[in-house]
């Protein structure tokens, strides 16, 4: 019984370690930003965090300390990294459980833009991370690790011609998938070509509808009733 407790003991101070890491948000966002889009220097997490390299280099020592993201020094660059790829699904978990109608603090309210809107040349907001769930879990896409940013085609491509795209049909030179950091939803969803193949399908559908001049996207009347059954769980209601 003691070893039991013990050991007990042990897996709760490392919860706790890791929930106080997770406590702030600088060092939250940072782990958000390499679990799902891989490698970073520190240069390129600071620009994409909107903080200053300095600022940003006392978190990720303390990373670095608690053993969730390691460090390798290339050349006059140090590119930083999750140590465990299972680091993704506690920070997905996480957000959902965030995004949850039933928490006790309201959520902000939703808009258009959350629901459906581009980054780039391909869909985010619920949309976006519903096309990513939806092939990842079909297992059209291999799940990101953190190892890098770039996704792999699954075993399973049913899910993807479902959704009235060929993988063949990217474009040379352009990476296939990527898993691009919502940044409203901390949550990934699909970039690359083949998130614009994915966005290029659904406006031909007319399933949604850009907006000139906007990156807001207009989900259509037809959308409404195709999209939550091409994409199980999406909503497209604000």
């Amino acid at each position: 019984m003691a070893g039991w407790i013990d050991s007990g003991n042990a897996v709760q101070a490392s919860v706790v370690g890791l929930a106080r890491e997770l406590s702030d948000p600088v060092r939250l966002t940072a782990l958000q930003l390499l679990a799902a889009e891989g490698p970073h220097t520190m240069v390129q997490l600071a620009d994409a965090m909107g903080v200053t390299p300095p600022r940003l280099g006392n978190h990720l020592a303390r990373l670095r300390a608690a053993g969730l993201v390691t460090v390798e020094h290339t050349g006059r660059h140090a590119v930083y990294r999750v140590t465990r790829p299972e680091i993704a699904d506690v920070l997905t978990a996480l957000a959902r459980y965030a995004h949850h109608d039933g928490l006790a603090t309201p959520p902000r309210t939703s808009s258009p833009v959350d629901v459906a809107h581009t980054c780039y040349d391909h869909a985010a907001g619920r949309l976006g991370i519903a096309v990513f769930a939806t092939l990842v879990d079909g297992g059209a896409l291999d799940p990101p690790d953190g190892r890098t940013g770039e996704l792999a085609l699954g075993a399973d491509l049913t899910a993807l011609h479902r959704l009235g795209v060929d993988p063949d049909a990217v474009a040379p030179r352009r990476r296939l998938a990527l898993a691009c950091l919502d940044r409203t939803h901390r949550v990934p969803h699909l970039g690359g070509d083949l998130g614009r193949l994915v966005l290029d399908a659904f406006v031909a559908d007319d399933l949604v509808r850009r907006q000139e001049g906007t990156r807001e996207l207009l989900v259509t009347a037809r959308g409404v009733e195709r999209l939550p059954v091409l994409l199980p769980g999406f909503t497209p209601a604000t």
